[in-house]
């Protein structure tokens, strides 16, 4: 008798585990429009009908699943085995922390929660090029190419002729920056003429293209600015000569002859009849 409550008082000093909450993956990666699946498994100490939240954090804290049903954009789009929730199709919008919360009112310690991070992954898009049509030789020029959706963000490979540029040698014309999709050329040459597009990647889904264009090279003409730049000088001296002349010959001048011709002044033959009108009188 004695040996039996001993042990039924060791049994009740032993420590029993309140409830604990955990996860399988804490970081959950799925393409757009892909399944994703939140783990989340827990164990009570006596609760067996425990209470299960799952709640998103954006700006704020939105409900996910609440008392039984899944709430909001969710709403149709998911389901729970256990406390281990499944999205369906999941968006960009979709990717956020995840938070599971398990309340087991009837243990010691009566709330666990754990923590999952979905990342959705986005193909590349066809990325937006500029390539311009003409250029001058010896001049800079950039070629560009953008993704701004895919994610992770996209590297990008130039291509000429179809052809894919290398990493540039010490000897040629033009870098590449992969990730940034700048092409570019700091003295363009005739050799640098020809079709050129882009390509985007990052791993998830197919590459897209750009639509290639055709970029040629003119040679500078010397020669017809050197001629121009003449023509414009003798256009200007013969403005200049010609002012010159017209300031000597007096036709820029307001009153030309006596300071007392002009509008106010009457005719010399004028004058001199009314002083000889005078005299007779």
């Amino acid at each position: 008798m004695l040996a039996l409550i001993s042990a039924l008082l060791l049994l009740h000093s032993l420590p029993v585990a309140p409830v604990t909450v955990s996860t399988t993956q804490s970081k959950v990666e799925v393409q757009e429009n892909s399944d994703a699946v939140l783990s989340c498994l827990f164990k009570t100490e006596k609760d067996q009908n425990p209470r299960i939240e799952w709640k998103k954090k954006d700006n704020g804290i939105s409900m996910v699943y609440f008392e039984g049903n899944f709430t909001g954009p969710f709403k149709g789009r998911a389901k729970i085995e256990g406390a281990t929730v499944t999205l369906y199709k999941v968006q960009l919008k979709d990717a956020g922390l995840y938070r599971c919360e398990v309340s087991a009112a009837a243990d010691s310690v009566q709330l666990g929660e754990t923590n999952v991070t979905l990342k959705v992954l986005v193909p590349p898009h066809i990325p937006f090029c500029e390539i311009p049509s003409s250029a001058l030789t010896g001049s800079l020029v950039e070629l560009r190419c953008s993704d701004q959706y895919s994610i992770p963000p996209a590297v990008y490979t130039w291509y000429k002729d179809k052809k894919p540029l290398s990493s540039p040698r010490a000897n040629a014309t033009y870098t590449i920056n992969r990730n940034t999709g700048i092409l570019t050329f700091q003295t363009v040459t005739r050799a640098d003429a020809g079709q050129y597009h882009c390509e985007a990647r990052n791993g998830v889904g197919q590459p897209k293209s750009c639509v290639g264009n055709h970029m040629t090279i003119d040679d500078l003409n010397v020669t017809a600015i050197i001629a121009g730049i003449v023509v414009l000088c003798l256009v200007i001296s013969v403005c200049t000569l010609g002012a010159w002349y017209a300031h000597r010959q007096g036709y820029f001048s307001r009153h030309r002859g006596s300071p007392h011709a002009g509008y106010g002044s009457p005719p010399q033959d004028t004058q001199d009849f009314k002083h000889t009108q005078s005299f007779m009188l």
